[in-house]
């Protein structure tokens, strides 16, 4: 699990100061591009490396609104990792209360430069070493 702090921006909300539902999805895209920094494999690495990991499903359940200026905590959780395809949860709570916000999970599939289907073991097995490593659901499959 790694924990991405960000700042609400004015931009993001509605006429209520409330954070627009669209925006969510963003920060867990933040959230999952720092998890890959921390782990030493950004996504510049690996798209370097000729693979491409699109999202193939994205959710959002919404707790509690959150407002402008707030500064929210996004836990980022590896919860599945395959030679094929990954999966990540996200939880958004508040920076200073704790309260959560916002639960969530994306799924991800690998991809080469042509949309080809990747076989990571075999295209790439530093990337699935690494990131099996921070799996902390279904692991290898």
């Amino acid at each position: 699990m790694r924990t991405y702090l960000r700042t609400v921006n004015y931009y993001e909300t509605d006429k209520m100061g409330v954070v627009h539902h669209s925006n969510y999805i963003r920060y867990f895209e933040e959230a999952r591009t720092y998890f890959m920094e921390q782990v030493g494999y950004p996504y510049e690495r690996l798209e370097r490396e000729g693979i491409m990991s699109p999202v193939i499903g994205v959710s959002c359940e919404y707790k509690k609104p959150v407002h402008y200026p707030d500064t929210v905590a996004i836990d980022v959780y590896l919860i599945s990792m395959s030679k094929f395809r990954c999966a990540f949860r996200y939880e958004v709570r508040d920076a200073k209360t704790g309260d959560k916000r916002a639960t969530g999970a994306s799924q991800h599939c690998f991809l080469d430069e042509k949309g080809g289907i990747v076989n990571m073991a075999k295209n790439n097995p530093a990337f699935l070493e690494t990131f099996e490593g921070e799996c902390e659901g279904e692991g290898k499959k």
